[in-house]
């Protein structure tokens, strides 16, 4: 994701009074930027980093809902409209067929092992940011069988 874009559309929504989008996109600009000042990469944001952070946020807020009492109506609304704007910016995770896929072409060594944790360490560096770690965990388990 380009941080650009994100700041195109805050501008957008600022324009159009839209004051919950525009809260929204400036968290996660906001995020961005902290988690680049946090990696030395202040000026030039790399986009697999604003990909993870993305990623990160969305999580955070869908534990927002989930632990959200259903008495609070108008917060778990607050929650979910934010989820769904940083939805539109995260990127396509893969799908538990194309994860396992991956791990059958490029890991097949590892898989032989049925070390569960081995097979995670190896798998993790190449799938992070690109699958749910849940998603991951349940393909490499079945795997292991």
């Amino acid at each position: 994701m380009d941080i650009e874009l994100l700041r195109k559309d805050m501008v957008t929504a600022m324009k159009a009074k839209d004051k919950p989008r525009k809260e929204a996109i400036s968290s996660l600009i906001s995020a961005i930027k902290k988690a680049a000042i946090d990696e030395g990469c202040r000026e030039d944001i790399p986009a697999e980093l604003a990909d993870r952070v993305i990623l990160k946020e969305m999580k955070t807020v869908k534990e927002q809902i989930d632990t959200c009492p259903d008495s609070r109506a108008d917060l778990k609304a607050e929650y979910q409209f934010r989820y769904d704007v940083i939805s539109e910016y995260a990127p396509k995770l893969l799908s538990a067929e194309e994860v396992r896929e991956i791990l059958e072409d490029k890991f097949s060594e590892v898989l032989a092992t049925k070390n569960k944790g081995q097979i995670m360490k190896a798998v993790m560096g190449e799938l992070k940011g690109k699958a749910d770690g849940k998603v991951i965990n349940q393909v490499v388990a079945e795997l292991c069988k």
